[in-house]
């Protein structure tokens, strides 16, 4: 790799890591309140990072995202529920982390069987999204059933009721953002480094 490539890469992820920052510290920026969860925004940061960049820099600026998801649900948390769930690093960090990974390797193999690569780049941001989407989740019913009167409360045979819910109200409208406009930036930005 040329000199001049990696420092616009390193310039890249410095933007990202920057735009994750401020997303998380801005109110509305990267989380809309609704009720006791929150819509999220950031998720596309990521995965925008993840199809420019790679998914070894999309793993860094998801593994960002989730660090500071896991700090803030100590003294800045963005939902009541993000002080019982979101200090543990392997709902908070892991699924962050893997948004990046799966965008972008969906979209490096796609990119390489498919011409259309809009196409491509809709594909990995509607997985890279649901992968945050499923693993929280998934992971919340995994970890929390015995928290489930504490948390929402309901009685534990509700809370996958809740949780799908949950996925229909806010990870299905986040994975149609995502498809929608990670590629309407991402493939600009990429024919700009042109990889």
């Amino acid at each position: 790799m040329k000199q001049r490539e990696k420092t616009q890469r390193i310039a890249f992820l410095a933007l990202f890591t920057a735009i994750i920052i401020i997303q998380n510290f801005v109110p509305l920026l990267g989380y809309i309140p609704l009720g006791p969860l929150s819509l999220t925004i950031i998720h596309l940061t990521v995965i925008i990072a993840a199809l420019v960049l790679g998914p070894k820099e999309g793993a860094i600026v998801g593994g960002i995202w989730g660090t500071i998801t896991f700090i803030r649900a100590f003294v800045w948390p963005t939902s009541p529920l993000a002080t019982i769930v979101f200090v543990n690093p392997l709902v908070s960090i892991l699924p962050r982390i893997l948004v990046g990974v799966v965008a972008g390797y969906v979209f490096s193999w796609l990119r390489k069987k498919w011409s259309f690569q809009y196409g491509a780049a809709l594909v990995a941001a509607v997985l890279g999204s649901l992968t945050n989407t499923l693993l929280v989740l998934g992971q919340i019913y995994l970890f929390y059933q015995g928290k489930a009167p504490e948390m929402y409360a309901l009685d534990v045979s509700a809370l996958l009721p809740y949780l799908l819910g949950v996925l229909a109200t806010n990870g299905i409208p986040e994975a149609i953002l995502a498809g929608i406009v990670a590629p309407s930036i991402a493939l600009p930005l990429l024919r700009i480094l042109k990889r």
